[in-house]
């Protein structure tokens, strides 16, 4: 009986835990550490982490990329997200905005890379470049791989000038180093 009080208890503690039960009300707002592209003409590279929705935040990172271009006006922003492909559509997504540091439903990102400058527009064509090889672009799986983790840690071995080391909770990164290792 003591067991069932505990696993009860922690089950209670668990759910409640989770700050944000419902995505579609948890934040999106912009966190404010990018770079305005309207005050930043230079180019620009960043990665961010973010908890995990739910109580996946608990051990685990969202990870993305973003990319602005000398004198553009929006950041073009790449990320894996798995229920895109369970509603049939790719796990890359792209898309552009002024605001790519965006709450992770509910969870505030932190940076975790950031180049800025000439370098960054040295960088920028091999990121892109990296992106559209990226091998698991239609593929999602949580553990062990490929998942929205895999993805930054596989642009940053294809480009090794970005020195992109991810958290230790970027559950997955791991998957992209053991496949490079494998072919």
């Amino acid at each position: 009986m003591g067991r069932l009080v505990c696993l009860v208890v922690f089950m209670s503690f668990f759910v409640s835990a989770c700050s944000n039960s419902d995505w579609r009300t948890a934040s999106r707002e912009p966190a404010g550490i990018a770079p305005s592209p309207e005050q930043t003409t230079e180019a620009v590279i960043e990665v961010y982490a973010a908890d995990a929705f739910s109580w996946r935040g608990w051990f685990a990172v969202h990870t993305w990329i973003a990319v602005k271009a000398e004198k553009a006006e929006e950041y073009t922003v790449y990320e894996v997200v798995g229920w895109r492909v369970r509603q049939g559509h790719p796990a890359l997504r792209t898309y552009t905005t002024k605001t790519p540091d965006r709450y992770w439903y509910g969870s505030r990102p932190e940076k975790v890379l950031s180049i800025q400058g000439e370098k960054a527009s040295v960088l920028i064509p091999k990121v892109n470049e990296a992106v559209a090889n990226y091998p698991w672009a239609n593929e999602y799986q949580v553990f062990p791989g490929p998942n929205s983790n895999t993805f930054p840690a596989w642009v940053g071995l294809q480009v090794p000038e970005l020195g992109l080391d991810l958290p230790f909770s970027a559950i997955g990164s791991g998957y992209a180093d053991n496949e490079v290792d494998a072919e």
